[in-house]
């Protein structure tokens, strides 16, 4: 069976977790990967690429694997963090739209991604057939070898010819539950603005791993109280609770994501927390209705959408809302064992910080090193 032997060949190479969205071309591959690995089903490809952040820190070794379209959601995220940082990332893509394809819908995009990935600088190889097999030991080695993105493009035809059929599918989980909810808030106007809650978050940490917001959080959290266990993210919008998940699940760390009501409501990561479930994982949602960096344009979160319940929906079950210090630091002291979602209402406005005086490799080497300390 051709899928196992590529699953063979992962395990031989030291990979531990698969983050995956799947394709119909690579169904029974994917039928085999929870047999095989500590699977992290996706619901968006390019979570996927903080996720596997979070784990290469952590000290783990994933694979992402993703239908070739899931490339263009995922860009941007690879740019600014995976290439940015300098962080490992082997991807396996099903590559669609250009071998007996029947979806044109499929076409435009993917039929291009060699020469996008070429104008990127993100290294890829093309596996078209199954004497190819010992190229995706390539793509993970020199993802490894030199910390960087390597996406392996997997033609339809890859899988095509193999004498063993996959053992049938497990059937799915049941679906019978019963699902309510008690749930009244009272919001006042807000007397915090997002830099009295992270210094309030400052001067209680302890040894937990904390992964910053983009922009003007992560330069609020550098002037609070700079540590090397602070993980400062300097692009890559929407990836701060995909990178804290990673770390969460690839470490017994203590961690804390630090993300904003405009980053969250952009993400479909808080379902994938609800799924893996780590209890050393806590998120404050840092909302301040308006997305700050850029301007304190609102958000739906200003004056329509509930942070916490929107949390609640995903699945996260421990959550509260703080609208002073006081609540907060309450919060944090008996916040227990997680996944833990703190909706912290803030009135906008950004503190006069600078910027953080630290290159993005140094960002990652110290707390790399303060992690495994």
């Amino acid at each position: 069976m051709r899928e196992g032997c590529v699953l063979d060949r992962l395990a031989a190479l030291g990979v531990d977790i698969v983050a995956s969205l799947p394709c119909d071309r690579t169904q029974d591959l994917c039928a085999l990967i929870p047999e095989r690995f500590h699977a992290v089903n996706l619901t968006r490809e390019e979570d996927g690429v903080g996720i596997s952040a979070g784990l290469a820190m952590a000290g783990r070794r994933p694979v992402l694997h993703m239908q070739s379209s899931g490339l263009g959601n995922s860009l941007n995220a690879i740019m600014s963090l995976t290439v940015t940082f300098g962080l490992p990332l082997p991807i396996l893509a099903s590559w669609r739209g250009v071998y007996r394809e029947a979806i044109p819908a499929q076409v435009p995009f993917n039929r291009a991604v060699p020469e996008v990935l070429e104008a990127l600088g993100i290294p890829y190889t093309v596996i078209r057939d199954p004497e190819d097999e010992g190229l995706i030991d390539e793509v993970v080695c020199d993802a490894y070898d030199n910390m960087r993105p390597h996406v392996g493009l997997i033609l339809p035809s890859f899988w095509e010819g193999a004498d063993e059929a996959c053992p049938l599918k497990q059937p799915p989980p049941p679906r019978a539950r019963e699902s309510a909810l008690e749930y009244r808030r009272t919001f006042r106007e807000p007397v915090m603005r997002r830099y009295d809650a992270i210094r309030v978050i400052a001067g209680v940490l302890n040894d937990e791993a904390v992964v910053a917001n983009i922009g003007v959080p992560s330069k609020e959290l550098y002037a609070a109280r700079d540590r090397d266990l602070n993980f400062y993210m300097l692009g890559s919008y929407t990836q701060a609770t995909p990178i804290g998940l990673g770390l969460a699940v690839g470490t017994d760390r203590e961690v804390v994501v630090l993300d904003g009501d405009g980053s969250l409501l952009g993400t479909a990561a808080l379902p994938v927390v609800a799924a893996e479930a780590p209890e050393n994982l806590t998120i404050v949602c840092l909302d301040n209705g308006a997305f700050g960096s850029t301007g304190n344009q609102p958000t739906p979160a200003s004056g329509l959408v509930d942070m916490e319940l929107l949390a609640r929906a995903a699945g996260i079950r421990r959550t509260c809302k703080v609208q002073d210090e006081e609540e907060l630091k309450d919060a944090w002291e008996s916040r227990g064992r997680g996944p833990t979602f703190i909706h912290a209402v803030l009135a906008p406005g950004n503190a006069p910080v600078g910027n953080i005086p630290l290159a993005p490799a140094e960002i990652r080497e110290r707390f790399m090193r303060a992690l495994r300390g």
